[in-house]
């Protein structure tokens, strides 16, 4: 049986049930953060909750109580008997009235889900330019882990419907900003890159590790920067992944520079 965290307590997961007007549900009113498990241990677990509270500043969110929710976390992994997997924490508004002005007092809705490791990792991405979805670089949502993520569904489903598992999505410049659920980074003379948050990158926990270690250096980067690269990267909480074409045109690949990456984050 699974357990998940609900609100104040475990819960099996076939018994948790969410409140119809909880305006996660009917208004995409939240944020998330998704967190390996490896050896039984939360990986980077100051570095989510951190970034929690950014998002829920950004929303305008009661601060979360953050001792709650680490204890949360850890419970559910208890419970589990996770060794490795990932854990899911959502947290939303709460309920409210019918429209878009929330509760003057909400009370927001939080939620831990576990997940097991995949069997196999995913094999190096065909990545396709998304050319119906860009990043608005600067809007406050592209800084934040937002439970909309309906422009990442449409990129990665244009995507697929062109062969690809994986989008690449420009800002309103036409720059690299991020794939549809990673950080993007190049391998070139040397030195790993990603695109600054300014450019509409997500601040990713995997990128703000790399950087912290000195392994990653930020510069806007351009279609061809990818193009040109010693190697393409997409990197996540859970996955470093290396990307083998890019609108079908076979890419270099570093696969000593993908486990370099791993070792770090």
């Amino acid at each position: 049986m699974r357990w998940l965290w609900l609100n104040d307590g475990l819960v099996a997961a076939d018994a948790a049930r969410i409140d119809p007007g909880d305006r996660g549900l009917t208004l995409g009113d939240g944020v998330f953060e998704t967190m390996r498990v490896a050896h039984g241990r939360i990986a980077h677990v100051a570095r989510h909750l951190d970034r929690l509270c950014q998002g829920a500043e950004v929303l305008m969110f009661p601060r979360p109580d953050l001792d709650r929710v680490e204890d949360a976390l850890r419970q559910v992994v208890r419970r589990n008997d996770m060794t490795d997997g990932s854990l899911r924490l959502t947290l939303t508004r709460g309920c409210g009235p019918r429209g878009v002005m929330p509760p003057a007092q909400p009370s927001p809705t939080l939620l831990v889900t576990p997940a097991l490791p995949p069997a196999t990792p995913p094999p190096p991405a065909h990545m396709i330019v998304s050319t119906q979805i860009r990043r608005d670089e600067a809007s406050p949502l592209s800084r934040i882990k937002s439970l909309n993520y309906l422009p990442n569904i449409l990129a990665r489903l244009e995507a697929a419907r062109q062969g690809g598992d994986e989008a690449l999505m420009l800002n309103l410049a036409g720059r690299v900003a991020e794939a549809s659920a990673s950080t993007v980074v190049i391998h070139r003379q040397g030195r790993l890159v990603t695109p600054p948050v300014a450019e509409g990158a997500l601040p990713g926990i995997a990128r703000a590790v790399l950087l912290a270690a000195g392994m990653l250096d930020e510069a806007p980067l351009e279609l061809d920067d990818l193009r040109q690269a010693d190697g393409v990267f997409l990197t996540s909480s859970l996955s470093v992944r290396e990307v083998a074409r890019l609108d079908g045109v076979v890419l270099a690949r570093n696969a000593g520079m993908a486990d370099a990456m791993r070792a770090c984050v």
